[in-house]
């Protein structure tokens, strides 16, 4: 988890999608790694809550744009399944059990909902580099490398 976490934050940081990008795919998937009951498996038959324990970790110390990221992770999945029939094609088989644990596609109405979120273009950019973020073997720098660009969005919200 921590590999697929550094190459969202990679990916970003190499298309040049900007700090608040780079911290969002770096936290997003937090609450796996914080969560007691830790990462998904295809034997899972309940969903693990991640986004909320993630969120739970990093209220108050990233600023929101970045928790949003972190709190609507699953739902910037459930979203683009209800509007584009062929992102839900694109899903891995661990994706569309995920997907079906936490909810399915979103109906009309919470789509409505969704669309009016203040970060909607922020969490939805860190939901496609989540996608992108499952390489096998992909180089990627240490945690250690994107310190500074933590450190320069909390100055910059904070």
């Amino acid at each position: 988890m921590t590999q697929h976490m550094l190459q969202e934050a990679t990916i970003a940081e190499q298309s040049g999608r900007g700090d608040d990008a780079i911290v969002g795919g770096l936290f997003h998937d937090i609450g796996h790694i914080a969560s007691q009951h830790r990462m998904f498996t295809m034997e899972d038959t309940s969903d693990r809550m991640h986004e909320e324990v993630g969120t739970e970790v990093l209220d108050g110390l990233l600023p929101s744009s970045i928790t949003a990221c972190v709190r609507y992770h699953v739902a910037t999945k459930r979203y683009p399944c209800a509007s584009k029939p062929e992102y839900f094609r694109r899903l891995s088989p661990a994706s569309i059990k995920s997907l079906k644990l936490q909810g399915g596609p979103l109906s009309t109405d919470e789509v409505a909902t969704f669309e009016q979120n203040p970060d909607l273009q922020l969490i939805v950019v860190a939901r496609y580099l989540d996608d992108t973020g499952k390489r096998p073997n992909m180089d990627t720098p240490p945690f250690q490398h994107f310190a500074p660009i933590v450190q320069r969005v909390v100055d910059r919200h904070f």
